[in-house]
């Protein structure tokens, strides 16, 4: 399982929000492509990066610096997600070295479109639930819809998405713990690799990620951005426990 920093983009700068809450920002620097080399420094295997004013926007609002982020590190495998609704942008991303591109809004209100994206683009293609209480929220968050985060994940088990990034948005950004249970429940419905993401805090949230893989499979990753920036969670010493880890 590998430890993936996230780099959440708005306005310019790398933030991360309470639960996807404009109103509840934290900015942790005002120089994302510096975060990122920083991460990559901190022995980084994947970069998750996330276009928040697109996610709002509906569009790119941040390709210079996502650019310039997937030049630095041409070696190194980027995701990214945010604003990302159409046939052109993803083209345009994959052109400017981003490895996978994460269809959220899209994938929920137009399914098909994620099947037609993976065979336009092979190998490249995630799709993004975010959910609240099991519910797919879509649009940055702002808009819950009445569909399960599991029955629409099984709309696309034979699309051949890369993964897909779970996140649990009452955890995300909160640091109290990962939805076990949600993520748990989500691996065993498909068969794609899943990405978990919100509310790792510490070393013992990785632990028991790494229990539940090593007995149900499925998670590959886990996306963490708070916990890494305040310090509660050290890259570095988080994803040599992931590779030496063994059951107590």
């Amino acid at each position: 399982m590998i430890i993936i920093p996230a780099i959440d983009f708005k306005d310019g700068r790398c933030v991360n929000l309470k639960q996807g809450r404009l109103d509840a920002v934290t900015v942790y620097s005002d120089d994302p492509v510096a975060m990122a080399d920083h991460w990559v420094s901190q022995g980084a295997r994947r970069l998750h990066l996330v276009d928040l004013d697109g996610a709002f926007e509906g569009e790119p609002l941040n390709q210079k610096a996502i650019a310039t982020i997937a030049r630095n590190h041409p070696s190194l495998p980027i995701q990214l997600g945010g604003g990302i609704r159409s046939e052109e942008t993803i083209e345009a991303y994959l052109e400017a070295g981003v490895d996978y591109v994460i269809i959220g809004t899209k994938a929920v209100e137009e399914p098909e479109f994620v099947g037609q994206m993976c065979k336009r683009f092979p190998g490249h293609i995630i799709v993004g639930l975010d959910g609240l209480r099991g519910m797919v929220a879509t649009r940055g968050w702002t808009d819950v819809t009445d569909i399960s985060v599991k029955s629409l994940a099984m709309l696309f088990e034979s699309d051949g998405i890369e993964s897909i990034v779970f996140t649990d948005i009452g955890k995300d950004g909160m640091m109290g713990g990962v939805n076990l249970h949600g993520t748990r429940d989500l691996a065993n419905a498909v068969s794609m690799p899943i990405i978990a993401s919100g509310g790792v805090s510490e070393l013992r949230d990785v632990e028991a990620l790494l229990e539940m893989e090593r007995v149900d499979g499925g998670v590959m990753g886990v996306i963490t951005g708070r916990a890494l920036y305040e310090q509660t969670l050290d890259l570095a010493e988080a994803q040599a426990f992931c590779d030496n880890y063994e059951p107590s």
